[in-house]
């Protein structure tokens, strides 16, 4: 009995090994799929070096994976982290895009730093709404942050991914002066790509609870407002009548 035990928890520390290794290599594919790099180098022998990862709702579930089994997380921490990381993302309107220069060559002045990326999507490009602000000070060595970019139309509220196979993001030559003119430029297919599979169970729950309360607020501080205005015309409607009944008398 003693000697089938052992053999059974041999059988089971090699599948958790051949698990994980399955797990680590499922997620280098995901990061494949989604991280795109260029690399420059001048005749001096100067280089620059731009990745970019497009964050899909399959890298990020890759990527909560793979930290939870990094860190030997219970579910509860997995959710917690989850959560964390969709709140920090903001994909309900955003499109996070994380950018990384490897600057071996003369400084970087890339500030302001929204004028010099865009996001092409369909036959219109994007501004960042919003961007790490370590991307605008000039710089040599390593730098990376975060790029968001609007996931609706700011007029007409419709989801600017809709029905589209590919984005590209896009920088001006004038990051570099190694670059020489040249752009650099990076192509996802996105036609498969859904956010809403990340949104499940107490996650989903979570997210929406502190989307609702944010529409609340936003509601009850319209509703002050429009309560003001509502107070303030009545007030000059008193005021108008008193008028004409004083009028009235003389």
């Amino acid at each position: 009995m003693k000697k089938i035990s052992l053999l059974l928890l041999f059988a089971l520390f090699l599948s958790l090994v051949v698990v994980g290794v399955s797990s680590a290599d499922t997620f280098d594919q995901v990061l494949q799929r989604w991280t795109k790099s260029l690399k420059h180098v001048d005749e001096d022998g100067g280089n620059l070096e731009v990745r970019a990862t497009y964050y899909s709702a399959e890298f990020i579930e890759a990527l909560v994976q793979k930290e939870a089994k990094d860190n030997l997380w219970t579910q509860q921490e997995a959710d917690d982290y989850k959560y964390k990381f969709l709140s920090t993302l903001r994909l309900e309107e955003m499109i996070p895009i994380q950018v990384e220069f490897i600057n071996n060559g003369p400084t970087m002045h890339m500030g302001p730093f929204d004028i010099m990326v865009k996001l092409r999507i369909g036959s219109k490009t994007y501004k960042p709404a919003d961007y790490d602000r370590r991307l605008n000070f000039k710089f040599q060595g390593k730098k990376e942050g975060l790029i968001f970019f609007p996931r609706y139309d700011e007029k007409t509220g419709r989801d600017l991914l809709k029905d589209v196979k590919s984005v590209r993001l896009e920088f001006a030559p004038a990051i570099s002066p190694l670059l020489e003119g040249r752009e650099i430029s990076f192509i996802w297919d996105v036609a498969r790509d859904d956010p809403n599979k990340l949104y499940q169970g107490t996650t989903a729950a979570r997210i929406e609870t502190d989307r609702l309360l944010k529409r609340l607020e936003k509601l009850r501080k319209d509703k002050a407002e429009e309560e003001a205005k509502l107070a303030a015309i009545n007030d000059e409607i008193a005021t108008i009548q008193a008028r004409l009944d004083e009028l009235a008398t003389q």
